[in-house]
């Protein structure tokens, strides 16, 4: 019978193996969990492979892991302090908001990571009301996440899930258009159904358009490339010349997997004392310093944790096949 995952697996897993079972027995002969040891699972548990500084997370936690403290998490930046890739986020707003607006594209001096504005809009063809309108929404939802205005504060331009359902108890999906939309329904409608011809995993999948907005996430390695395929798309570019990967759609394609492979062999190595073949990073194991059953623990979790991302699960992989409702194709 499956096993239900403890809360710290939620971000890799569904069901408990026998591995994540083995761990877990570990984790109960650590005996009384400190504050400090609960705050280096707790990274773990928030670890995603597809954020844009996954790699440096991981540096981190294993740097804490080998200290037995850590100061980061949620909130930790320093107030004033700016994220780097916020010029980024800025950028294509300001580039898509003056599309909105009815700027030139030519006219635009702005460049959003390596990509410049002109090219970026260049997707979406010639105007029309239903592409401004899932323009507007793009715009939204990267304000969203950003914080940049506090969009949020304004319902009139808070982002609402185009296809996601807030209530998630019964389908993940909506089954009808929400009332933040109804004035446009026929655009949110069109939307939905507009379908993008997709691979995830090597696997042809098609995408509703409305799905790839609200996966649309800013701090995702591969955001610029995402958003030239949703202007692509809005622009009638259904047949994708690059798979679309957003949060664990494609994870397969990080840049970083063969660096996590090798991490993954030395955090076994030292978890398991012993054995595994392929190259291993001996500063890790530096970094580690003498073997305990916490560090073990938490070695091992956060071993699991990558291979299960890079490896998804047939559960997890179903969870990240998103399509969209049967509704749409009908």
């Amino acid at each position: 019978m499956a096993r239900e995952c403890r809360s710290w697996w939620r971000n890799c897993a569904v069901e408990a193996d026998e591995e994540i079972l083995e761990i877990d027995a570990l984790e109960d002969r650590v005996g009384p969990i400190d504050a400090n040891t609960t705050r280096i699972r707790e990274l773990i548990s928030c670890l995603e492979l597809c954020h844009h500084k996954a790699e440096r997370w991981v540096e981190s936690i294993i740097e804490a892991i080998g200290t037995g403290e850590t100061q980061k998490g949620l909130g930790t930046r320093p107030p004033g302090q700016t994220h780097p890739a916020e010029t980024v986020w800025q950028n294509a707003c300001a580039a898509l908001s003056a599309w909105c607006a009815g700027c030139p594209p030519g006219s635009l001096e702005l460049t959003v990571g390596t990509v410049a504005a002109p090219q970026l809009l260049a997707g979406l063809g010639e105007r029309s009301p239903l592409k401004e309108w899932q323009v507007q929404r793009v715009v939204e939802r990267i304000r969203s996440l950003i914080g940049w205005p506090q969009s949020d504060s304004d319902p009139a331009t808070a982002y609402v899930w185009l296809l996601f359902s807030e209530d998630a108890s019964e389908s993940p999906y909506r089954k009808r258009c929400p009332p933040r939309y109804q004035e446009h329904e026929e655009y949110w409608l069109a939307t939905a159904r507009t379908l993008l011809h997709d691979t995830d995993n090597g696997k042809a999948r098609e995408l509703s358009l409305g799905l790839a907005i609200d996966m649309l996430w800013p701090c995702h390695w591969r955001f610029v490339e995402n958003l030239q395929i949703v202007l692509e798309a809005i622009g009638g570019g259904l047949h994708l010349k690059r798979p679309y990967a957003a949060c664990g759609r494609n994870i397969r394609l990080v840049p970083n997997g063969a660096r996590m492979e090798t991490v993954c062999r030395t955090l076994r190595r030292f978890g398991r004392t012993g054995g595994g073949d392929g190259e291993i990073d001996e500063a890790i194991l530096d970094q580690f310093g003498e073997v305990t059953n916490t560090k073990r623990w938490l070695a091992l979790s956060l071993e699991k944790t990558i291979r299960l991302q890079l490896n998804p699960s047939a559960e997890m992989e179903a969870l990240c096949a998103l399509e969209g409702p049967a509704w749409i194709k009908e």
